[in-house]
C-alpha cells in the first residue's frame, strides 16, 4: 500500500498507523510509516496517529514530528484541548467522529487546527445508529462541522463511503458531500479517485459560470447586485466565482 500510493492521482496521501494497523503491528507501522513520507511527490502526506490516551499515541507523535508530514490526522477529537495539548509544531488534522467531538466541534474549529475530517462510521456506532443511503440520520452532524469549518477558515472532508463496488452508491454520496460544502472526501480505495475528484472539481459549466459572473460586474463597478440570466446575482456570488476559478486552476497546476 506504501508502494502503490505513491502513484495514485490523489491530493492527499494519509499513512495510518490507528485503525488499519492490529496493536502487535504498530511499532513496525510506525518506523515503516515515518520512513516513507518525504517520498510521495507534490502530494500532501498526513500521518494518522493513535490518540494520545493509547500506549502508542505518544511515540507516534513524537516519530511524526521527526519524520516531518504536511500534517497530522488526530482521531478521535472531542475538545478543543485535545489539539491544542498537541503543541504541534505541525499542521493538526482533527477527525470530528464522536458525538462529544460534534458537540464541540466550533471549539474544536478554533482551537488552531488547520482542518476538520469526518469520521462517518465511528461516529454512528458510536451514536448506535444504522449507516442509511442518504445518511439522513448524520446531516445535523455534516452541516455542523462544515459550518465550524467555514466560521474559522479550515478545511473540511466529507467521510468515507465503505461499499467500494457500488460506484453508483459512491457517486452520490460524493455529490451529496460537495452539496454540504466539503472541501473533499476521504477515500479508502484507488477506484474511487476518479468519480471523487470529478465530482469536488469545478465543471466546465460552473467555470463558464464563474467567468460570466465576473465579467458581468466588471462591466457594472458601481453595482451590488445585477441581472444575469434570468437571476440576481450579488457581489457574493463573485467572491463564490472566484473561488471556483482558482480551484479550477490549482487543479490545472
Amino acid at each position: 500500500m506504501l508502494e502503490k500510493a505513491r502513484s495514485l492521482p490523489c491530493d492527499v496521501v494519509v499513512l495510518d498507523l490507528e485503525d488499519s494497523v492490529a496493536p502487535e503491528a504498530k511499532n513496525a507501522a510506525r518506523t515503516r510509516v515515518c520512513d516513507a513520507v518525504k517520498t510521495y511527490g507534490a502530494r500532501e502526506v498526513a500521518i494518522r496517529i493513535n490518540p494520545l490516551s493509547t500506549p502508542w499515541g505518544k511515540a507516534d507523535l513524537a516519530a511524526a514530528y521527526a519524520a516531518a508530514p504536511d500534517a497530522v490526522l488526530l482521531p478521535k477529537v472531542e475538545r478543543a484541548g485535545d489539539v491544542v495539548a498537541l503543541n504541534a509544531n505541525i499542521p493538526v488534522w482533527a477527525m470530528i467522529e464522536t458525538p462529544l467531538g460534534v458537540v464541540n466541534v466550533a471549539d474544536i474549529a478554533a482551537s488552531g487546527a488547520q482542518c476538520l475530517a469526518m469520521g462517518t462510521n465511528d461516529l454512528l456506532t458510536a451514536m448506535h445508529a444504522q449507516a442509511l443511503p442518504d445518511r439522513r440520520n448524520l446531516w445535523a452532524a455534516l452541516s455542523q462541522t462544515v459550518i465550524a469549518a467555514r466560521a474559522h477558515g479550515l478545511t473540511v472532508t466529507d467521510g468515507t463511503y465503505n461499499e467500494i463496488a457500488d460506484e453508483a452508491g459512491f457517486l452520490q454520496s460524493c455529490i451529496q458531500g460537495r452539496a454540504f460544502g466539503f472541501d473533499g472526501k476521504t477515500l479508502i480505495h484507488p477506484s474511487q479517485i476518479e468519480t471523487c475528484n470529478r465530482v469536488f472539481s469545478p465543471s466546465l459549466e460552473e467555470i463558464a459560470r464563474a467567468r460570466r459572473v465576473l465579467e458581468a460586474f466588471a462591466q457594472n463597478p458601481g453595482k451590488g447586485a445585477i441581472a444575469l440570466d434570468g437571476r440576481m446575482v450579488e457581489r457574493l456570488h463573485a467572491e463564490d466565482a472566484r473561488r471556483i476559478l482558482a480551484l479550477a486552476d490549482a487543479g490545472r497546476a
